[in-house]
Formats: C-alpha cells, sequence, structure tokens
C-alpha cells in the first residue's frame, strides 16, 4: 500500500490480500438484519470485554427484565451496548450516520457510561491528562499517542485518519476495517475505544448496504492474540483476514491458536 496512507493512519497491510467480493444490498436490509441478530451482537461484544453473562441473560436483559446474581457493572456494561446498538440502527437506518468524531463521541459517550474516567471526548479534551495503554503481556505494554492537554494532537491525528480512509480506499469494506484498526491503534478515547471503533465500523458497513461485523464470543482469544501482534508490528494484514472471516459472507468456524 501507499507509504503515505500508513504514515498517517500508522499501520499497513498487504491490499492486494483484501476479498472485495462482499455482498452489497440496501441500506434497509443491512439493518433488518442487524437488529434480527442483535442480542448476538451485545452478547459477542460482551464476551469480548470478559463480562460474564450469558446470551439468555443478555437477551432477558434486552427485554427489560432484571437478571439476578450479577454485577451492577456487568450489567451496566451489557445494558450500554444494546442501548448503543439501537442507537447506530436508528442512525443508519435515518441516513444520519457519518464516519466523524461527533458521531463516535456520541456512541462512546453511550457505551462507556458509568464506567470510563470521561466520556464522549478524546483524551485531553477534559481535565485528565494521564495516558493509557494496553498490556500486550509477555510484550509489554503498547503506548498511543500521549494525552495532550485540550486534545488537539488526537483531533489533528482523527482528521487526518479518515480524511486519508475515505480518499484514498476505495472500497466501504476495506475503509470500514480500516477504521476499527485506525481507532483501536490511537486509543482516543480512555476506555471502550475497540467497542466504539467497532460500532463506528458497523455503523459505516450498513450505510454503504453491507451486512455488519461481530466477532463471536468463541474467538475471543483469536481475536486478542490477532490485536496483540497487530500492536506489537502495526501490520494489519493478519487484523483485516480476521475482521474479514468475521463477515456474515465469508464466515468461518473458529480457528485453534
Amino acid at each position: 500500500m501507499a507509504g503515505e496512507l500508513a504514515e498517517v493512519l500508522g499501520f499497513h497491510w498487504d491490499r492486494a490480500s483484501i476479498r472485495q467480493d462482499v455482498g452489497v444490498h440496501t441500506i434497509e436490509r443491512a439493518v433488518w438484519r442487524y437488529q434480527h441478530a442483535l442480542p448476538g451482537f451485545v452478547w459477542d461484544a460482551a464476551v469480548l470485554e470478559g463480562n460474564p453473562f450469558t446470551y439468555p441473560e443478555v437477551q432477558t436483559l434486552m427485554d427489560g427484565i432484571t437478571v439476578g446474581g450479577r454485577k451492577l457493572s456487568d450489567e451496566r456494561q451489557v445494558v450500554n451496548l444494546a442501548e448503543s446498538a439501537r442507537e447506530l440502527a436508528r442512525v443508519v437506518k435515518c441516513g444520519e450516520f457519518k464516519l466523524d468524531k461527533p458521531t463516535s463521541d456520541g456512541f462512546q459517550q453511550i457505551i462507556a457510561q458509568g464506567e470510563a474516567l470521561e466520556v464522549g471526548h478524546f483524551r485531553g479534551e477534559g481535565p485528565l491528562t494521564l495516558t493509557p495503554g494496553v498490556n500486550l503481556g509477555e510484550y509489554g505494554r503498547y503506548m498511543p499517542p500521549p494525552t495532550e492537554q485540550g486534545g488537539e494532537n488526537l483531533r489533528r491525528i482523527f482528521s487526518r485518519g479518515v480524511e486519508a480512509i475515505l480518499a484514498e480506499i476505495e472500497s466501504p469494506f476495506e475503509q470500514a476495517t480500516a477504521y476499527f484498526l485506525f481507532a483501536a491503534l490511537h486509543l482516543f478515547y480512555f476506555e471502550s475505544n475497540k467497542r466504539t471503533g467497532r460500532t463506528m465500523m458497523n455503523g459505516h458497513l450498513m450505510a454503504h448496504g453491507i451486512d455488519a461485523i461481530s466477532v463471536p464470543a468463541a474467538r475471543r482469544a483469536e481475536f486478542n492474540a490477532t490485536m496483540v501482534d497487530f500492536y506489537r508490528t502495526k501490520d494489519a494484514t493478519a487484523a483485516f483476514a480476521f475482521l474479514t472471516s468475521c463477515h456474515p459472507d465469508f464466515e468461518e468456524p473458529p480457528g485453534i491458536l
């Protein structure tokens, strides 16, 4: 891929390996399929965060019935994920979805409410100036761009990155998956970066009539290992392949680590 795009995004990938035969339908169809699979999307996302709620419990909670014996923090996380998923369907269906900062901020505020130090804005735009990192286990810790007072550095990175994704990448499917990895790498928020990034990815997909992607709960370990390699090497080729394999058009059985 072009070196300039890699420099702006902070990572590279083998663009020739990206599958382009994803099905493109109507926005209404994509949203309909997403809504009918909503409990699965919410449960998958919760499991990726280590949430102990079972699939039936998620269904029960989404029906408005409380589940006994669970921590309030775990329940709140599921409720937030369900609320953000419903809002995503509404926004896409109404034609209001945009791959921009205000949209991302709005979803992050819903997803991380009651969980993050600050919600609804980038690191540095509030009073806190600490810089969070990602634990890579035996490989140490990945540190994103620093939190600077005012957040101008992150706004600049985000603006340039989104502009490059939309201008230099033609396929909406590749644009969406690149955006998720871009958001995950730079950690624009103190919390819920991957959850927010996947929400934005799916919004962009559905806004172009493409089915949304859910990372199956059964593939949690594979997803985590893939992301560790991505953070270590800044080579996103394997991460693109993994996300592609999770799409309904290309879905594969869980891998063996």
